[in-house]
């Protein structure tokens, strides 16, 4: 049995969730999401409470049933917080800048990286070496953090790239003499 999936998602009052057919939507004060229901869980609306069932027993309607369920949460938490996570950038001369609807950022390669921000996010850099990432949907913040630290994923021996805030980088020792 799901522990997540048994408790039903919450709805703020600020937040309307519709269902239509096998699509749940959730609008709120940032925006409007939509999540297309998998054949293995059924989704009711109740009131201010959303409950994920699975169909069956079968594996595969349990593992469904508490994705599908935490998924609906974020949705809701989306629309109506939103969600945020801030990168650090280390190294001298590395730096970022949002130009338009690209965020340009230079990390000691020989071209400056340009990377076009997608439809739904906001991205901001309150200084040269801090970039903020805000949007409604949890995953597409999460993809757009990881690409834009792909481009240098910080290094053991200085700690020189892109990391997340807070984020403990595991120091390796230099060469010894």
């Amino acid at each position: 049995m799901s522990r997540i999936g048994k408790y039903p998602v919450e709805v703020p009052a600020d937040v309307q969730v519709a269902l239509a057919g096998r699509v749940l939507t959730a609008k709120g004060k940032l925006g409007e999401l939509a999540l297309v229901l998998t054949d293995n869980v059924d989704a009711e609306v109740e009131g201010n409470k959303v409950t994920i069932t699975p169909r069956d027993n079968s594996s595969p309607a349990r593992m469904m049933w508490g994705t599908t369920r935490a998924n609906v949460a974020n949705m809701v938490k989306g629309v109506s917080d939103g969600y945020a996570k801030s990168m650090e950038i280390t190294g001298t001369g590395y730096r970022a800048s949002v130009q338009g609807a690209n965020l340009v950022i230079n990390l000691g390669f020989s071209h400056d990286v340009v990377y076009p921000i997608p439809t739904g996010i906001k991205v901001t850099c309150e200084r040269p070496t801090a970039i903020k990432v805000q949007g409604v949907d949890k995953r597409l913040v999460g993809q757009v953090c990881a690409e834009i630290r792909a481009w240098r994923p910080p290094e053991p021996y200085k700690g020189k790239g892109v990391k997340f805030e807070g984020e403990q980088i595991l120091r390796k020792e230099g060469k010894k003499k």
